[in-house]
């Protein structure tokens, strides 16, 4: 029954952890993805270490793990703002050419990398850029400003 304690435990402090440290790990990943990596990989590696090396503790814990994981999916389509607790929300830091500093502070996001965001969009300027988001996964969605009469 310890295992199954830590294993609750080991997920929630992962998922709080990851989600205070920073947006941006994994790529792609998202933060329910990345914390079920990481704790699956910790709690074989414990069982293989540890003390306790059973192959019935080991696999009790992970599937403890997959229904922890299974319930708090379920929890977040049933309650929106569960949802947002765990995967947070979008994240504006340009609006119409005006950066938020204080956000991107927090977020530790430099400019270079939304123009780098722009430039995979083939946009070079930050006139051509009307808004630049901080998805919940980590990455950087531009949105490209339309272009002026006096250029078409």
């Amino acid at each position: 029954m310890a295992t199954v304690l830590h294993a609750v435990f080991g997920y929630f402090f992962l998922l709080l952890t990851v989600r205070i440290l920073t947006r941006r790990p994994g790529g792609q990943l998202t933060l329910f993805e990345f914390v079920i990596v990481f704790l699956i990989g910790g709690v074989i590696i414990l069982s293989t270490v540890g003390k306790d090396r059973s192959l019935t503790n080991c696999v009790c814990a992970i599937i403890t793990v997959g229904l922890l994981h299974q319930s708090v999916s379920w929890l977040r389509a049933r309650y929106p703002r569960f949802g947002v607790i765990v995967d947070g929300t979008p994240l504006l830091v340009l609006d119409r050419g005006k950066w938020d500093t204080d956000l991107m502070k927090k977020m530790r996001l430099d400019e270079n990398d939304v123009m780098a965001a722009a430039r995979s969009k083939g946009l070079t300027s930050l006139t051509q850029i009307k808004y630049a988001v901080l998805e919940r996964n980590g990455s950087i969605s531009i949105i490209q400003a339309e272009a002026s009469k006096s250029e078409a």
